[in-house]
């Protein structure tokens, strides 16, 4: 039998708009996640820029540059870091998150005793 139903769905209004605000956080997390598949290829690539480009940046910066020691240190922790989180099974995000943290303290340690 039909009947009327008073609370039709198609009787109210509503106002639905979902405002989506993608910023550069979420967008990098986005990026991480479709990444997953090729984690293997980023822990070689993290090994690769690390021991070529970045170890052997204290160096250059201690000698040169008269750097302090500390810099050393934020080095090795740095690589330590993410040689420990790719090998203990980290996911694609902490191993991105940590390679671009690492990429960021070094340039702008870089740019700190270069300037």
């Amino acid at each position: 039998m039909a009947t009327i139903k008073a609370l039709h769905p198609a009787y109210f209004i509503t106002n639905d708009r979902t405002e989506s605000t993608i910023n550069l956080w979420d967008r990098f997390l986005e990026f991480a996640d479709s990444q997953k598949p090729n984690r293997t290829l980023w822990f070689f690539i993290v090994l690769m820029v690390h021991g070529v480009l970045i170890l052997p940046l204290p160096a250059v910066l201690m000698y040169y540059f008269n750097a302090p020691v500390w810099v050393l240190s934020v080095t090795m922790t740095a690589f330590f870091a993410n040689i420990i989180a790719n090998m203990a099974g980290g996911t694609t995000r902490t191993t991105l998150t940590l390679f671009a943290a690492s990429i960021l303290a070094h340039l702008i340690m870089l740019l700190i005793f270069t300037i």
